[in-house]
């Protein structure tokens, strides 16, 4: 059965992100997958207003049709020379009760759309079932954890030996938080990016953007964090905008309202922006260091799919992230995100960790999702069949890190520290970064 059917019902402009038909149709497996999720959202309220407007309507069109047949009376008494004034008080009353009943779908309505702003994305039957991310599922592993003959240092010490990262002047400056790389650690920062990007352009296809970094709210609700996720945002109050929590956001966004011919199909783009989070919610986590930080640097990649080629995609837009890893020669897993573990406009995802031997754990670098329809209602996105007969159709959206610093810093200099703290450049890197070492940052 197809979950994501195009042409049901859709209210023009509401941007759903799940069908309402498909969820009044499968009530009992939408149970399920919010279940799943450990998910709260109320689907017997959501029925129960469903029914409650669709009975609303349904007595509004009754209406109508009675409206009509007294109109019509009214000028049948007309032409009969008849007084018309009880058929026009009955077509004011018809339309008074219809004002009334128009005003109360309304409102339901107005709940009804707000509900659906909080529905997760329907999963793939794949997803593992988990009920917390200890559930998550690792389906690869690469390269060797690294052996010292020392105790490693984590990037901080490394940051102060070197001098390559001043967290100090970066708390003076902004707060906890953010960093601040200086001399060498600023020039790998701006090698890896241009590293990054030169791969996915070059080598795997997509076409390089440099997007706005502040957005408006409908292209936040377009990808789905707003407004379930406005807390972590940096909002700018007085444009009613905000900072980019991450590229996808503009990127998906680029095509928000158009409709692609099916042979322009697939398109990709990645871009490198700086990505702001507030992390609210998150005070107490990884505070040492830049493993958390509000303002970070990524290359992001984006996809636009026909629907049956979306899982396909995904699985190469892991190993376009992968790639950047392998190049670099850092240790890697793969790992399926369950259920419970799951981003909320997700339909399947995978996360990838590289090893931080002085941290002393994994660190997330990239999240390669596929979001089937979920984004392309929300910001109506279409594309149109070769058969130019034919409606047109919802595309399905994915993206991925492609991969994102800090994470990425961190696990270059500390898998390739040396006994004196000096840091070895990645042989694929030395073009970008001029040095095959790091000895003092300045």
């Amino acid at each position: 059965m197809d979950l994501f059917c195009v042409g049901c019902e859709i209210k023009e402009g509401w941007g759903n992100m799940i069908d309402p038909k498909f969820i009044r149709d499968n009530a009992e497996k939408v149970r399920k997958y919010l279940k799943d999720r450990k998910n709260n959202w109320d689907i017997d309220k959501f029925l129960a207003l469903d029914e409650e407007r669709r009975k609303i309507i349904f007595e509004v069109e009754e209406l109508k049709k009675s409206k009509n047949i007294a109109s019509k009376k009214i000028g049948d008494l007309i032409k009969e020379k008849k007084d018309p004034a009880l058929a026009k008080d009955e077509v004011n009353k018809i339309t008074a009760a219809i004002k009334e009943l128009d005003e109360k779908v309304a409102s339901i309505e107005e709940e009804f759309r707000k509900m659906l702003d909080f529905i997760p994305n329907i999963l793939h039957e794949s997803v593992p079932v988990g009920t917390s991310e200890k559930d998550n599922k690792e389906v690869k592993k690469w390269g060797e954890i690294p052996k010292f003959s020392f105790k490693p240092r984590d990037h901080v010490e490394l940051g102060e030996m070197t001098g390559i990262l001043d967290l100090a002047r970066a708390a003076k400056i902004s707060g906890h938080g953010f960093p601040l790389y200086i001399g060498k650690g600023a020039k790998l920062e701006r090698a890896l990016i241009n590293f990054m990007l030169d791969i996915h352009v070059n080598e795997h296809g997509y076409t390089e953007v440099f997007p706005p970094f502040i957005v408006n709210r409908e292209s936040m609700r377009g990808t789905g964090q707003l407004p379930k996720f406005e807390e972590e945002m940096y909002k700018l109050d007085a444009e009613d905008s905000f900072l980019i929590p991450t590229a996808e956001v503009p990127l998906t966004n680029m095509l928000s309202g158009e409709t692609i011919p099916e042979e322009a199909l697939p398109k990709y783009f990645t871009a490198y922006t700086a990505c702001f989070r507030r992390e609210a919610g998150s005070y107490g986590k990884d505070t040492r260091g830049i493993t958390r930080v509000h303002q970070f640097n990524k290359i992001e990649l984006v996809k636009f799919v026909k629907p049956e080629t979306s899982l396909v995609e995904l699985e190469k837009l892991l190993a376009d992230a992968e790639d950047i890893l392998l190049r670099l020669e850092l240790p890697y897993r793969v790992i399926e995100l369950c259920t419970a573990d799951i981003s909320f406009a997700a339909h399947k995802c995978y996360d990838i960790e590289l090893w931080a031997p002085g941290t002393g754990r994994w660190l997330e670098v990239s999240s390669c999702s596929v979001f089937s329809d979920f984004q392309a209602r929300r910001a109506n996105i279409k594309y149109q069949p070769a058969d130019r007969n034919e409606r047109s159709r919802f595309l399905h959206t994915l993206n991925g890190s492609g991969v994102a610093l800090a994470r990425l810093f961190i696990a270059i200099v500390e898998n390739n520290q040396r006994e004196d703290g000096s840091i070895t450049i990645p042989g694929a890197l030395v073009p970008y970064f001029g040095a095959s070492e790091i000895k003092n940052g300045l």
